[in-house]
């Protein structure tokens, strides 16, 4: 099976073109018994007339994600540049529905995201908190101040919030606070990853709360991988901008592909 190893802002995911099973997608991500990433992207041809391919996304634990903006990016980047796609702007499916790309230059595209849903605020794990919907969950906590979210033991404060009761299907996590009237700082703990560099919907849920709060809009999120630049519209309507490169290719083993860690 061949792959190709990506990574945006950090956040590195591993492409393929055929489906793994669940197992080898634990083996292919772990840093020290396979290639490491924070998950795969497997592209394979699209089932209606319009779109370029289809994206599936896989968590290193084997579960599929409905959506990941730095993946989304680095699967589109990667569908440009092997010939997938004719032109700048084109289309793809997901789980989480059609996914816009507009290629800007050679390693950056803006994603339209569609339009997020915001489900109210609430309490968790000793945390005020804002749900959302991004083509995935998210929980949203704003920190007073940048030294509060430096501070954060992800690995700690994450996994509750994940699992806590109220979110069936588990939640990503974004920590964030206000830099600027346009600029935030976030950390992020995805579902099923664990932390983060970078995380392209964790981005766009701490933008989000961070314009329903008053905000400007774009936003620019300041991550531990680099900066993303979220636009919301009044309807909540989104786009991503960000880069995505390419870091090596390889070729994982038959004989190795059903063995887990």
């Amino acid at each position: 099976m061949r792959f190709e190893k990506w990574q945006a802002l950090g956040n590195d995911y591993l492409i393929v073109e055929e489906l793994p099973d669940a197992e080898t997608v634990k083996r292919l991500c772990h840093r020290h018994l396979g290639v490491g990433a924070d998950g795969v992207l497997v592209l394979g041809p699209a089932d209606e007339p319009g779109f370029v391919a289809r994206l599936r996304i896989f968590n290193p634990d084997g579960s599929e994600a409905e959506l990941s903006g730095n993946g989304a990016r680095e699967a589109l980047m990667y569908l440009h540049h092997r010939g997938w796609a004719q032109g700048s702007q084109f289309s793809i499916q997901t789980v989480a529905g059609e996914i816009r790309a507009t290629v800007l230059d050679d390693t950056t595209c803006r994603v339209d995201m569609g339009r997020a849903k915001d489900l109210g605020e609430g309490e968790v794990a000793g945390y005020a908190y804002r749900r959302l919907e991004v083509g995935n969950p998210q929980a949203a906590i704003r920190l007073g101040t940048a030294e509060e979210v430096e501070a954060l033991d992800l690995p700690t404060v994450g996994p509750p919030i994940e699992y806590d009761p109220q979110f069936p299907n588990r939640t990503n996590v974004s920590f964030w606070t206000e830099l600027a009237p346009d600029r935030i700082r976030a950390r992020i703990f995805e579902r099923g990853v664990g932390e983060t560099m970078s995380s392209g919907t964790g981005a766009t849920g701490a933008a989000l709360a961070h314009v329903l709060r008053g905000g400007d809009s774009p936003v620019t999120v300041v991550l531990d991988g680099g900066e993303l630049v979220v636009d919301v519209e009044e309807d909540l309507h989104v786009d991503l901008t960000g880069w995505a490169v390419p870091v090596f290719t390889g070729t994982w083993p038959a004989n190795v592909r059903a063995a887990g860690p």
